[in-house]
């Protein structure tokens, strides 16, 4: 049998929450946690980049849930309104039905918009990654190239550095720089899909983790209703946010801030799904 772990997006909120999600199975089942982390197949978008690249660093899941309670970070502040944020994808995109012309459109949005510098941006990156070299195991992290709007999965047979990878999948349209891997520019992987769960097709069985609530609309691309359908017959299992998740997140999850109430918000979830993701695994 094999086993995915699927790892969606969510700022710098989504992290903490993934991983406080992993520390509340652990507090109930720390086999099932380990039986997680260890999964055949991780896949990482955006946020779930980050954890991914976290999680199979080898560094103890404690320690780093412990890390997004500390006071401080390597994160960068941004100003950030949900709102405001879904209506400007929806005028860059007004109009678009087909899927690559609608990446196409963000990605242009996302290059002529001004950021702050991309080494900055990088560097910050950089500081969430416990290790810089990619996992001996497949961990795929998907991005968008903002010109031809081609969806590219990096792994670690890639010949791109995890960092940039990572960065490529986190680089929130609009909000950060396009990342500049090569000739290309990346944008976030979210821009295909929130989840790119479609990415573990092959596994038998799928976690998803997802710090967004059941039936909420995405403001960019993808439906992980469909993406479960494709990974037919491989079965899937949800781990969704609840109410008070998405209070924790508030209205700008890209900020530092949240960090502490998602994670305990996450630690709550993982707890009370426990028994859920254990029945699902067989565990």
């Amino acid at each position: 049998m094999v086993d995915a772990l699927v790892l969606a997006g969510g700022g710098v909120a989504g992290i903490a929450w993934e991983l406080g999600v992993l520390r509340g199975l652990a507090d109930e089942d720390p086999a099932l946690a380990d039986r997680l982390i260890g999964a055949d197949i991780v896949v990482g978008t955006s946020a779930g980049s980050a954890v991914a690249a976290q999680i199979t660093s080898g560094t103890p899941l404690a320690d780093l849930y412990d890390a997004q309670l500390a006071p401080s970070s390597a994160e960068l502040e941004v100003e950030l309104d949900l709102d405001e944020f879904v209506a400007r994808m929806g005028e860059a995109t007004q109009g678009v039905t087909d899927a690559g012309a609608l990446r196409r459109r963000i990605g242009a949005m996302a290059l002529a918009t001004p950021t702050l510098d991309e080494q900055t941006r990088l560097a910050s990156v950089a500081a969430r990654l416990p290790r810089p070299e990619w996992p001996l195991r497949t961990v795929l992290i998907p991005a968008v190239d903002a010109t031809t709007g081609e969806v590219v999965v990096f792994d670690r047979d890639s010949g791109v550095a995890l960092v940039d990878a990572v960065a490529a999948s986190c680089a929130v349209p609009g909000v950060w720089p396009p990342v500049t891997i090569g000739d290309r520019r990346f944008v976030d992987g979210g821009v295909r899909s929130a989840s790119n769960a479609d990415l573990a097709a092959g596994a038998d069985r799928i976690v998803v983790l997802t710090p967004t609530m059941e039936n909420t609309p995405i403001p960019l691309g993808g439906d992980l209703n469909d993406e479960i359908d494709a990974l037919r017959p491989g079965t899937t299992h949800v781990v969704w946010a609840d109410e008070a998740s998405a209070a924790a997140f508030g209205t700008n999850p890209l900020s530092p801030a949240t960090r502490g109430p998602a994670a305990r918000a996450g630690r709550a979830i993982g707890r009370s799904r426990a028994a859920a993701v254990r029945g699902f695994l067989g565990a």
